[in-house]
């Protein structure tokens, strides 16, 4: 007999995630030899453009992990869009990524009314599209290799 609830619990969801992994490393052994190296980790990369009076102009959040960047945020203030700077941001964070981290390609979310124009004059290409996601909206998953 089960019992199924459904609570935030995240000593639950804590155990969850040990467990998936352990099932995820013993079934790949990708993932078995990254364990316990330094590119097992995410690590946070940001990237900030601040104006003359330091109020945030742009800015890009993000982490590498394995052999990827992520990007997850990439902003532009609205007085300063078209100047270049959201090239700028992706550039610097790429080239970290690469020279810094090893990385060699780079992915990221984005949604139709957002910027997949953007990004692919910056070398991505789109490798998913999710329609209604959420409804009304599509999603793109773009990736690029930084050489």
């Amino acid at each position: 007999m089960f019992r199924i609830e459904t609570e935030v619990d995240r000593a639950r969801r804590d155990l969850l995630h040990s467990r998936l992994r352990d099932t995820n490393t013993k079934a790949s052994p990708v993932l078995r030899a990254l364990r316990k190296t330094p590119a097992e980790r995410e690590l946070p990369l940001h990237v900030w453009v601040l104006d003359d009076q330091d109020e945030l102009a742009a800015g890009l959040v993000g982490h590498t992990w394995t052999a990827w960047l992520h990007v997850a945020y990439l902003w532009v203030d609205e007085r300063w869009r078209g100047a270049g700077l959201g090239s700028r941001v992706l550039a610097e964070a790429e080239k970290i990524a690469r020279s810094e981290r090893g990385c060699t390609s780079s992915r990221l979310e984005t949604w139709d009314f957002q910027a997949p124009g953007f990004y692919k004059k910056q070398g991505y290409e789109v490798v998913c599209v999710i329609p209604d996601y959420p409804p009304g909206i599509t999603e793109y998953t773009l990736t690029k290799r930084l050489s």
